[in-house]
């Protein structure tokens, strides 16, 4: 005989609340009555009785058991795997992070980025450069880092950064071929000189990998063109 607890592991949702319903009105306990309302429901399957009916409901719920559990790890390998296609970075490549703004836009141009060796130095670069739009201040921040990375004769470099048309831009001039991978655009217009010049200074370097990220994970590189930027308007107050 299955007790209480027993009987409401096994049973839906509508099933105790049948059976709270029945209990009521029929004035039974309410182990008396979802074991009525399982027994209805286990003939209504086709099984023997309740407890073939809670051995089948107890398969079940272990199946879904394992394939939730089977889900979870393939979600996990599938990060995994997005992880690494993100860091393409050979062991104790440096690391880098790039970030250009303009305000507004057009406007007032600001620069940030952060070059970070395997041992922890870094170095960081935060400057006024012109004016412009938003592109051409990713562009400019972009080729100041690779400047300092060259300056630094970096081996192997992992460069970040938030700017879609920079990086897609890049990108679709290094697989030289007309048509770009999937989700790479280019080559843009209008910044055919500020490409060259990254192009140029990324020929200069070993190895070197260049990838987008989400702005949030940019925020460093961000606060080094925002500091730029208001370095920059503060300058323009004071005179």
């Amino acid at each position: 005989m299955h007790d209480l607890p027993a009987l409401a592991s096994a049973a839906f949702h509508n099933e105790r609340v049948a059976a709270r319903r029945l209990a009521k009105t029929a004035g039974i306990t309410e182990t008396e009555a979802l074991r009525a309302t399982l027994e209805r429901a286990a003939a209504q399957a086709g099984w023997a009785d309740v407890a073939a009916l809670l051995e089948a409901r107890a398969r079940l719920r272990l199946d879904e058991l394992a394939r939730r559990a089977d889900k979870a790890r393939a979600r996990a390998e599938a990060k995994a795997r997005r992880l690494r296609a993100r860091s393409d970075a050979v062991p104790g490549a440096w690391r880098a992070w790039f970030d250009g703004s303009a305000t507004p836009n057009p406007g007032l141009l600001g620069i940030g980025a952060l070059l970070c060796a395997p041992g922890g130095e870094r170095v960081e670069i935060s400057r006024r450069a012109g004016h412009g739009d938003s592109s051409e201040a990713e562009y400019l921040a972009l080729e100041a880092l690779l400047e300092a990375a060259v300056a630094a004769r970096v081996p192997a470099l992992a460069v970040y950064g938030d700017s879609r048309v920079v990086i897609d831009d890049v990108n679709a001039a290094i697989t030289a071929t007309r048509t770009a991978p999937r989700g790479v655009k280019g080559p843009a217009k209008g910044l055919e000189a500020h490409r060259a010049r990254v192009l140029a200074l990324m020929a200069r370097l070993d190895d070197v990998t260049l990838r987008w990220v989400p702005r949030h994970r940019n925020g460093e590189a961000d606060s080094l063109s925002q500091r730029a930027i208001r370095a920059g308007a503060d300058r323009q107050g004071e005179s």
